[in-house]
């Protein structure tokens, strides 16, 4: 934004397994380290905002609105990845919440003013305003579309684009007060679920002169993938490149993935999300390095642990939360005492953090535990058992060349094993 801060626009999963809630936060940072988490920045009540018809599109009759074969295409993928009972218990609970819940909004802004494009899940779409990048955003005006997931773009010449949709996006020009366009001109099918993988959650960008479409990506059998396509124009036609990121494996009932690229003091990131607490919802902020070839294409990057910061250095405390990889019913999340950790409910469950790096050879680590279990501790090729108790443990590793790696942490057996935090040196 103006300020030199970048801000994030986010839905907010405010109640266990349930996607989104009626209130948006921002948060912001300027240098990638420190963030603010601003207050609410936009709310809004069911007697506030009613169904709406747009033209062609169809009108939301009351929760997500899917054509009836993308409906059972996505409960054919969610049974195929065993999230059914999680899938579902998520969309219950989302019937209880009072009042409409707000999905995932864009943002931008334009001659000192802030402009957030939200939709609800009643598939109604608007624009509010503010003076200020983390809000508060008033005077909600409704835009003549029906969908979710709406995504803003001002191109160089200061035409602005609006985007939207699920399993097909629709994109059209702005008016030029960014609050309404005509909707005889909306062009449909700029992407779809069939020819370009797409599922939800658009968001372009310029870099040069291709415009990049982000969206979730089901090119490996559910949308955890960020995938983009690339055109010549912001309207089309489009050509599917790959994907960014896959956040797959990060929690046992990871089902999506939404976010964006951003360049920021002359870096390219890509923004995305991840499941926790073994639930499709609970869903966190996460942020890796990318790089743009000369050919336009962005090579995948795996998540990390690290995220931006450089790989963790030998003696670091690393939080066990941060584990990037889990199998076996391994998830990071909140325990009874309200302490970030990762959970080993069974043998076989395993965590992973992205990466360590030591200049020097590593001979020890430190791990903090709850619960009792025989724990393998491995280095890349290099690993060692140790059977713990609750409470701190100082370990013998051997001898790790030093170098660059990956942790991973597998219990062999016990039971509900809590790790709270790990180090190596």
């Amino acid at each position: 934004m103006p300020d030199g801060r970048l801000y994030v626009y986010g839905s907010y999963d405010q109640h266990d397994d349930v996607w989104c809630s009626n209130e948006y936060r921002v948060v912001s940072t300027g240098n990638l380290r420190d963030w603010t988490v601003h207050g609410t920045s936009f709310t809004i009540g069911r007697d506030e905002w009613e169904t709406v018809s747009a033209g062609d599109e169809p009108v939301p009759t009351g929760g997500r609105w899917m054509k009836a074969k993308h409906l059972v295409k996505t409960m054919n993928q969610v049974r195929r990845a065993k999230l059914g009972p999680a899938f579902l218990r998520a969309g219950k609970a989302s019937r209880l919440i009072q009042g409409p819940l707000l999905f995932a909004p864009d943002c931008i802004e334009r001659d000192g003013r802030y402009y957030l494009y939200f939709d609800l899940s009643d598939g109604s779409e608007g624009v509010a305003i503010s003076d200020h990048p983390e809000g508060p955003f008033i005077d909600p005006v409704r835009l003549p579309a029906a969908g979710i997931d709406p995504a803003i773009f001002i191109d160089d010449d200061g035409a602005a684009y609006y985007y939207w949709g699920q399993f097909r996006a629709s994109g059209v020009r702005l008016d030029d007060d960014l609050r309404g366009f005509d909707t005889n001109a909306v062009r449909h099918n700029l992407i779809t679920a069939e020819k370009h993988h797409f599922h939800e959650g658009s968001s372009m960008r310029r870099i040069g002169d291709t415009y990049y479409l982000v969206f979730a990506d089901t090119s490996r059998g559910k949308p955890t993938s960020l995938g983009y396509c690339t055109s010549p124009t912001p309207l089309g036609p489009f050509t599917y490149r790959g994907v960014i990121i896959d956040n797959d494996g990060c929690d046992p009932a990871s089902w999506n993935n939404h976010g964006s690229i951003e360049q920021f003091d002359g870096q390219w990131y890509v923004f995305y999300h991840r499941s926790s607490g073994n639930s499709p919802a609970r869903r966190r902020l996460c942020v890796e390095p990318i790089t743009i070839a000369s050919d336009g294409s962005i090579a995948e990057v795996p998540m990390t642990s690290q995220g931006t910061g450089a790989p963790h250095a030998p003696g670091e405390v690393i939080d066990a939360w941060r584990a990037c990889q889990v199998t076996e019913g391994a998830y990071v999340g909140p325990s009874n005492d309200g302490q970030e950790k990762l959970f080993l409910p069974r043998p076989g469950a395993s965590g992973a953090f992205r990466y360590v790096e030591s200049d020097d050879d590593l001979t020890h680590a430190r791990i903090d535990v709850d619960g009792p279990g025989v724990l393998n501790i491995s280095l890349g090729a290099h690993a060692t058992e140790h059977s713990l108790k609750s409470g701190p443990h100082d370990l013998d590793l051997g001898y790790v060349p030093a170098g660059r790696y990956e942790i991973t942490l597998t219990l062999r057996s016990g039971s509900d094993l809590q790790i709270r935090s790990l180090s190596v040196d």
